[in-house]
C-alpha cells in the first residue's frame, strides 16, 4: 500500500473517484532521446463489479495487472488493431483500472506526430487509440510501474469540481447507463461528438 507521502496514495482510493482525480494530472515519456509530457484530459473508470469491465469476470492470465498493485499500466489490443493504457487503480487483489480515453500535447508534439504520421492538432491524441499510438505505448508496456522511466505518471493539483463533466461511457455493450466517464469541460482534446456533453 502506497504510504500517504507518496502522491501515488491518491491511487487508492475508489475507481470512479480516481479517474476524476487523475484529470489534470500529467504523463511523461522518453521517445528516440526526447521527452514528451501530455496532461489527462478524459478518462472513464472500470472495476470487478462493472459488466463492461475485463475485470468483471475475475482474473484471468489477461486481467491479472488489473488486480494490483496500483500504479501499473494495463494495456490491452482490442479491435485487432489499436493499443489502450489503463492506470490500475485501488488496494490490490481488487480489479480496477483507470481507461486514458485523452490526453493534450504539453511538450514534445513533433515526437509525437512522428509516431502518428499525417495526424495533428486536435487529432494526435483526442481518443485512446490514437494517445497509444502517439506516446509509443504497446503491450510491451503493460504491468510497467508508473514511478518508473521511461513513462510516468506526473501527480497533479486536484481539479476544481465544476471544470468536470460526468457522463455515460462510450463504446461498451454492457453498463451503458453509468455516469464512470468524466473529462475536463471545453478541452478541445477530448474524444469524439460526446464532448459537450453537460453533467
Amino acid at each position: 500500500m502506497k504510504s500517504s507521502q507518496d502522491p501515488f496514495a491518491i491511487l487508492n482510493d475508489s475507481v470512479d473517484v480516481v479517474a476524476q482525480r487523475l484529470l489534470g494530472c500529467e504523463l511523461v515519456r522518453e521517445i528516440d532521446g526526447q521527452t514528451v509530457r501530455v496532461r489527462i484530459v478524459e478518462t472513464e473508470a472500470y472495476d470487478q463489479t462493472d459488466a463492461a469491465s475485463h475485470s468483471y469476470k475475475g482474473k484471468t492470465p489477461r486481467t491479472e495487472i488489473m488486480f494490483g498493485p496500483s500504479g501499473h499500466l494495463y494495456v490491452y489490443f482490442t479491435y485487432g488493431m489499436h493499443y489502450c493504457c489503463n492506470v490500475v487503480v485501488g488496494e490490490v487483489g481488487y480489479g480496477a483500472a483507470v481507461l486514458i480515453r485523452a490526453v493534450e500535447p504539453i511538450e514534445g508534439e513533433d515526437a509525437m506526430a512522428a509516431q502518428r504520421p499525417y495526424k495533428n492538432g486536435i487529432e494526435l491524441t483526442n481518443g485512446p487509440s490514437k494517445l497509444c499510438q502517439a506516446l509509443g505505448i504497446d503491450r510491451k508496456m503493460n504491468g510497467h510501474d508508473l514511478h518508473e522511466p521511461p513513462f510516468r505518471l506526473v501527480i497533479q493539483p486536484k481539479r476544481p469540481q465544476a471544470e468536470i463533466v460526468t457522463t455515460k461511457r462510450v463504446g461498451i455493450s454492457q453498463a451503458k447507463e453509468t455516469l464512470w466517464r468524466y473529462y475536463l469541460q471545453g478541452n478541445p482534446y477530448v474524444s469524439g461528438k460526446h464532448r459537450h456533453i453537460d453533467k
